[in-house]
């Protein structure tokens, strides 16, 4: 069976001035068309061909031996290389750009943007993509408690946090509780496992373990007081919401960081204020 938007052995049936055709032999189907341009140098009938089927700008099968970024069902992080009235253009690595439909941008994408998409077929029978990625991720990581990962953010929930294809491809979730800073969808993020549930999906925490970030938090503290000429205009009683503003830091994470340089003689704290020794 020829199938769209995927990379396939075909065997060539027939050769043309402009090209060969290649399928299956006794499937029934009808052969696709590999431009001569694509042909490798020396290929004859009943040569076996890795080639991948997608669609002309007739919106006919044709086929192509150059390598796609992205096959069907997969994911793929492409750039942006113009925006229509239909939808936005992605440089999928062969001649013909791939169409990302308004509605399936979680938001308005521009020429020279990088966005994860998955690969799809459409009704009307055409590749398209899609930023709507959560159910193409695979809940089978190779990823364990405390391994650090890199992914990009596709989603943030209010309630429940940012949604982060670990690789590319596996699921992800920095808890809204753990997410110290502004976030977007695109970013590309470095995070801590924290938890592997039973589902095979991973909780992260952009963080360190708390004894390790430590230092980097109290380093951070320090580098806000320089600017603000060695003084913080509160003390650590301060409201979480007002530390999480000025440092991305959680109220607990601030203390620590506050108490480590203080033990160190590194600062004093006032009634009202923090102070560079």
């Amino acid at each position: 069976m020829i199938e769209l938007g995927k990379i396939q052995k075909l065997q060539v049936l027939r050769e043309k001035s402009f090209g060969v055709y290649v399928g299956e032999p006794e499937s029934g189907e009808a052969a696709v068309l590999l431009p001569k341009k694509h042909v490798p140098e020396g290929v004859k009938v009943g040569d076996e061909l890795e080639v991948f089927i997608y669609k002309d700008s007739e919106d006919r099968l044709i086929a192509t031996t150059e390598q796609p970024l992205v096959q069907v069902g997969e994911t793929a992080v492409l750039e942006v290389k113009d925006v229509s009235r239909i939808g936005a253009f992605l440089n999928m690595g062969l001649e013909k750009d791939l169409l990302l439909p308004f509605k399936e941008q979680n938001h308005r994408v521009q020429p020279g943007e990088k966005c994860l998409i998955a690969l799809y077929v459409d009704k009307s029978h055409r590749l398209a993509a899609t930023m709507k990625v959560y159910s193409y991720m695979s809940n089978q990581s190779p990823y364990k408690k405390d391994d650090w990962v890199t992914g990009t953010i596709y989603e943030i929930n209010e309630r429940l946090g940012a949604f982060v294809a670990v690789d590319n491809r596996y699921y992800g979730l920095i808890p809204k509780g753990e997410m110290f800073g502004a976030y977007q969808a695109g970013d590309i993020v470095e995070a801590r496992v924290s938890k592997v549930r039973s589902d095979g999906k991973l909780d992260l925490n952009p963080k360190a373990k708390a004894y390790q970030q430590m230092e980097t938090d109290a380093e951070m503290v320090l580098n806000a007081m320089e600017k603000l000429g060695g003084v913080l205009p509160f003390n650590d009683r301060v409201a979480p919401e007002v530390i999480k503003q000025q440092f991305g830091l959680s109220k607990n994470a601030f203390k620590r960081a506050v108490g480590r340089l203080l033990k160190e003689g590194k600062i004093t704290i006032t009634e009202n204020t923090i102070e560079r020794v």
